[in-house]
């Protein structure tokens, strides 16, 4: 029988709110939002808000159906989120250069084609104009970062942007001889590619030195797996993944059936050989995560309960039905890592075994509004039985918004879903207002934030309560509508920062 969490405040643990807000749908002129002004001005909005936490996704160059969960490299920076006039300020850009460029022909929507095709020109043309005496600059090619990802970018173009294993035989099994010929001969296009990441960096670097001084945190999203077509299991496949002779994915990832699909989602990324990885002592992912940790102030580790088990499906499988669980790395992996900012996606599958591991490494987990209401009156998701070492959402990235998640419910499930929010509200004494579907989305909020959860997380789209046009992403679909969404300067003009201000001050936040 679970028992009402009681929402007492602990003054040893900090009790903070934030926003969850992609980098490529803030506000800015360059079709998807930067590194710049937009995102300077979103930190003040924060701020303003009383916000503690700025939470983005993946900033991995994207992938298959435009998604940062299926980028060609585990720790590359999207070079797309670069500011043209950060680059303009340095000497390197002219506004000549990109001011006529029409990026998009909707202004709440990301045209990822014309990022593709625009941007990479105008960043070369920084390129050349850039002193390659920088001393900075100089010691990145020296230390070799990103050099491996720089690479693969300069091969990719070379064949087409075709995937590795469809390049010239030395090519695609990664020839040492071959390799550092083609190095010599196209040093300056593979240091173009690093020459992204150093750029990425600095303006990175600098926002977030602001962010800390506003007094917000900012918390990175790092994805389990790395795309098939990546630098990653084009160099490192007999290393880390379950690959059969010839280099081609025996098993795929995905997860079961779910809320999301009835055939569960076939995500096609590699799964890792654990068996391998652990005779290293998991290096490469201690690595990864600490490089991620040298990004942001948190890293939330998407699906982790595949460190406990993983959901493997055979290649010729057509949906994710006929996959089967394996065993993860359980908490070995995080021996020597138990004090890292980290947080825990564990959604989906949840068992004994994935709350094992989270009790042993310590780690925060998600609550997610969303899926409480499934008539279970014990549903761990409901907010009184928030624990505090948890992180409560009202939804995340993959979930209808607040508003549609509402608007699609039919009489019989609204009334029951009232019924309960305002039950929720009584026992956490919290105001219950249902005038529209606004002060709804409000009244949820609040209740989040009173909760016994010591961090709660709203997406902008729920800040704003807007509705299905704003859904980031719809899980087992490929569309223009996944991961394009933007905000605009108009949208953080409205009277909600003032709103989850007042809710802070009152739940001491």
């Amino acid at each position: 029988m679970k028992t009402k969490v009681n929402a007492r405040i602990n003054k040893e643990q900090t009790r903070r709110a934030g926003v969850l807000m992609p980098v490529s749908s803030l506000p800015s002129p360059f079709g998807i939002g930067t590194l710049g002004q937009g995102a300077y001005d979103f930190v003040d909005w924060l701020h303003s808000a009383g916000m503690k936490i700025w939470q983005v996704l993946p900033l991995l160059p994207t992938g298959y159906g435009d998604s940062p969960y299926q980028s060609c490299a585990s720790d590359a920076l999207n070079y797309y989120f670069i500011d043209f006039d950060a680059l303009e300020k340095d000497g390197l850009l002219e506004k000549s250069d990109y001011e006529d460029i029409v990026w998009s022909d909707d202004v709440r929507r990301v045209d990822y084609g014309r990022q593709f095709w625009h941007k990479v020109p105008l960043l070369k043309k920084a390129f050349a104009n850039f002193n390659k005496e920088d001393e900075g600059w100089q010691n990145f090619l020296k230390e070799g970062f990103y050099a491996d990802f720089a690479l693969f970018m300069s091969l990719k173009n070379r064949f087409d942007h075709r995937a590795w294993s469809d390049w010239d035989e030395p090519y695609k099994n990664a020839d040492k001889a071959t390799l550092e010929g083609y190095k010599k001969e196209n040093r300056e296009e593979i240091e173009f590619w690093q020459f992204t990441q150093f750029l990425f960096l600095r303006q990175w670097k600098a926002l977030l030195s602001y962010a800390h001084e506003k007094g917000i945190e900012v918390m990175g999203d790092m994805p389990i797996y790395v795309s098939y077509d990546s630098v990653e299991t084009w160099l490192h496949r007999d290393e880390l993944f379950m690959l059969d002779k010839k280099g081609n994915t025996s098993l795929r990832a995905g997860v079961p059936p779910d809320a999301f699909s009835e055939d569960g989602q076939l995500w096609g990324n590699p799964v890792y050989d654990w068996k391998k990885l652990k005779k290293s002592g998991y290096q490469w992912w201690k690595n990864r995560i600490h490089y991620a940790l040298s990004l942001f102030d948190i890293v939330r580790i998407d699906h982790f309960r595949a460190f406990d088990r993983f959901y493997a499906i055979p290649a010729h499988a057509e949906t994710a039905k006929e996959g089967k669980w394996m065993h993860g790395p359980k908490a070995a992996l995080f021996q020597d890592m138990k004090d890292c900012a980290i947080i825990a996606e564990d959604l989906g599958v949840i068992d004994d075994g994935v709350r094992k591991l989270l009790a042993a490494t310590g780690y925060a987990g998600m609550k997610v509004f969303e899926f409480a209401f499934d008539g279970n009156p014990e549903n761990e998701y409901l907010p009184i039985y928030y624990n505090e070492n948890s992180v409560a959402y009202t939804g995340t990235h993959d979930n209808q918004t607040l508003r549609g998640f509402i608007e699609e419910m039919d009489g019989k499930t609204r009334k029951a879903f009232e019924k309960e929010l305002e039950n929720q509200c009584l026992q956490l004494d919290v105001p219950y207002l249902t005038e529209t579907i606004d002060d709804e989305c409000e009244s949820i909020i609040r209740l989040l934030i009173s909760s016994a959860a010591n961090t709660v997380i709203v997406p902008m789209h729920d800040v704003l309560c807007m509705g299905e046009e704003a859904r980031l992403n719809a899980p087992s679909t490929v569309s223009g509508q996944n991961w394009t969404f933007r905000f605009t300067d108009n949208d953080l003009k409205k009277r909600k920062a003032a709103f989850l201000k007042s809710l802070c001050e009152e739940y001491k936040r």
